[in-house]
């Protein structure tokens, strides 16, 4: 079988997007760098952007409670993980911008958000691994890859010495998440809190997304074989992970159907 291995020194871990699965998503990577840092491994910068505040739809549903109310959700995890680890974690309280809050190289991106205007901005940086979770009512995916440039990822498909260096990030085998939602009529939009406290979105299903992401950047971080470029969540009654392997023939596939 095929492993990805994009051959990157990871300088620096940027979460954007802090809600229901960013927010456990920078918690499982807080322990990563504690752990790391305790066996004196090398530690990458970790940052966390998001332009939002705590709601009280928050409380209960993302890692935020009462007393985070009106404050900067990127601050509030900042704060609450360096306080508890002793880690030099970084906030950004602002939208996410592709030229401003990357450095050119050595950048692992995760993906938590649930607009287009984000995820362009995400596909647009150069060079990096982007970790994309997007999910609906009960089910998800969870996508890894390193460029958006199609000619590339098929010239580099015949996994020599068992590795494969570029994989299809998310915008390009799902190139409707860079745009705008199709509506029959306008409507606000509507956060994934949201979606919960009205029970139109399970309440656990950002934290299954949160688990499976955070596995990619386990083995990112410790440099292990990834053999999988994305994984399928679901948390209805069959309660499935089912993760595609790394394979010409699978990417293939998955490049001509989008």
């Amino acid at each position: 079988m095929i492993s990805f291995d994009p051959n990157t020194q990871i300088s620096t871990i940027t979460i954007v997007g802090c809600g229901g699965t960013g927010a456990q998503v920078a918690r499982s990577v807080a322990r990563m760098v504690y752990d790391m840092r305790e066996a004196r491994l090398h530690t990458p910068q970790v940052v966390l952007i998001d332009p939002d505040i705590v709601e009280s739809t928050n409380i209960g549903r993302q890692l935020f409670s009462h007393a985070d109310l009106g404050q900067p959700k990127a601050q509030v995890l900042m704060r609450r993980f360096n306080l508890a680890l002793g880690l030099n974690m970084t906030a950004i309280c602002e939208a996410v911008d592709a030229e401003r809050h990357f450095e050119r190289w050595g950048n692992l991106i995760v993906g938590c958000v649930d607009n287009h205007l984000a995820r362009r901005e995400l596909a647009k940086v150069n060079g990096a691994i982007w970790i994309d979770s997007g999910n609906h009512t009960s089910a998800g995916q969870s996508v890894i890859g390193n460029t958006g440039d199609r000619d590339i990822v098929l010239r580099h498909l015949d996994g020599r010495d068992g590795k494969i260096g570029y994989l299809p990030h998310a915008g390009l085998l799902f190139p409707s998440i860079l745009e705008p939602e199709a509506e029959s009529a306008p409507q606000p939009h509507v956060s994934c809190a949201e979606l919960v406290a009205a029970r139109s979105q399970e309440l656990l299903i950002n934290d299954w997304m949160a688990v499976a992401t955070a596995q990619y950047i386990y083995k990112l971080l410790h440099r292990q074989p990834i053999q999988s470029f994305m994984s399928f969540i679901s948390s209805d009654s069959l309660m499935s992970v089912r993760s595609i392997p790394i394979t010409a023939d699978e990417i293939r596939t998955r490049l001509e159907a989008a």
